[in-house]
């Protein structure tokens, strides 16, 4: 069998396209948990604050403080899409491209390993 060649994350460390990869990554994730953090504390302020508005009903025995409490599922779902969606179409483009960069050459097709 063959050992498999090591990769030199020193190098790709040092790449501009994976220093360039890192911070839009970082800079994206830290603003969807800074909206995410928002969010979730409307819910505990917003009933301290306003318990008025939190307990006036909408239908039947829904009222506004627990459909925003189910609301917070549907933002998480939310977060979970934009950043799948994100993920797909620029970042994982771009590490791809690193990736390919600093992967070892495959053996052709006709190549036996011996």
């Amino acid at each position: 069998m063959s050992q498999p060649t090591p990769i030199n994350w020193a190098a790709i460390e040092a790449d501009p396209r994976f220093q360039h990869l890192h911070r839009r990554k970082n800079r994206f994730l830290w603003s969807l948990m800074a909206f995410s953090l928002f969010y979730y504390f409307l819910l505990p302020l917003g009933s301290a604050y306003t318990p008025e508005l939190f307990r006036q009903q909408v239908w039947g025995p829904l009222n506004v403080g627990l459909l925003f409490a189910l609301s917070e599922f549907i933002v998480a779902w939310g977060v979970a899409v934009l950043y799948s969606r994100r993920a797909n179409r620029e970042f994982d483009v771009l590490a791809a491209e690193i990736v390919a960069t600093y992967s070892p050459a495959k053996p052709s097709a006709g190549a036996r390993h011996e």
